[in-house]
């Protein structure tokens, strides 16, 4: 079963997406969607054009793990994909300094211009590298 990672942004959204057996997280794209709707729309084809089993929203708690106005309009976007998705499951993972890694990792492979481009689906990836990470040691 292939899982389909998001990392949530108001301008830019990143998808990574695992290989079939569920241990492998790749980049996949960045929607570049302000519209929560539109944006909704494009997650749900994602899902189906990818023969996606399950989805795992990146939830981006404070520092000291309470839950901020981002992580609530993450919380809104999982309630949203788990109406459209009925049957797929939707969950959230704690994604504190995931984007601080993905810059880390695309820095040291992209030239300067091209970083930006890649660094909210790279930073999707590390969501769903720790969420299989997570799922393998339970």
């Amino acid at each position: 079963m292939r899982i389909l990672a998001v990392d949530y942004g108001e301008a830019r959204t990143g998808l990574a997406v695992s290989d079939y057996t569920g241990t492998i997280a790749t980049p996949m794209s960045v929607i570049h969607e302000k519209g929560f709707n539109k944006l909704i729309e494009k997650i749900v084809e994602a899902v189906k054009e990818n023969e996606v089993g399950e989805v795992v929203v990146g939830n981006p708690l404070n520092m000291d793990g309470t839950v901020g106005e981002k992580s609530r309009k993450c919380e809104r976007l999982a309630e949203r994909l788990r109406v459209e998705l009925a049957g797929i499951p939707v969950v959230m993972s704690d994604e504190r300094l995931t984007t601080v890694e993905a810059y880390s990792i695309v820095s040291q492979h992209r030239k300067r211009s091209n970083r930006r481009k890649s660094i909210d689906a790279v930073a999707a990836a590390v969501i769903l590298e720790e969420y299989l990470d997570s799922v393998k040691n339970k």
